[in-house]
């Protein structure tokens, strides 16, 4: 099987990377943030934001064939640790068992206004 290029319908193409690849029966999103997909701006809020993220996920995760229930793995990047207890708060409303592997750190995001970026790894079961 070749690399296939998987994006969600109605999400915005990009010029740099692709929304998700896939690979046999793995899936791998790209870093997704938190913008808020009607305005186009980012909330200050790490709640919404990370709900958004966690949104965008799972549409390209559906539009792969799979669901946040075959996420094996995340990375996640909060721009503050005071953050943590927020994102975690809804992460755990999208994850709520079974929940994959993670890694969390703190850094500094490329999108201004970003608060939040995730990565995924998903299996689409066979």
């Amino acid at each position: 099987m070749r690399k296939q290029i998987i994006a969600a319908p109605g999400m915005p193409p990009s010029a740099v990377l692709s929304p998700a690849t896939r690979f046999e029966d793995l899936v791998f999103v790209s870093g997704r943030t938190g913008r808020n997909p009607s305005s186009g701006q980012y909330e200050p809020d790490i709640k919404a934001q990370t709900r958004h993220t966690l949104e965008g996920i799972k549409a390209i995760l559906e539009a792969a064939g799979t669901s946040m229930d075959q996420v094996l793995s995340n990375t996640c990047y909060l721009t503050s640790s005071e953050n943590f207890a927020g994102f975690n708060e809804v992460y755990l409303e999208y994850f709520p068992e079974a929940r994959p592997a993670r890694t969390t750190v703190e850094a500094g995001l490329m999108a201004a206004g970003a608060l939040v970026e995730v990565t995924a790894v998903a299996c689409i079961p066979s």
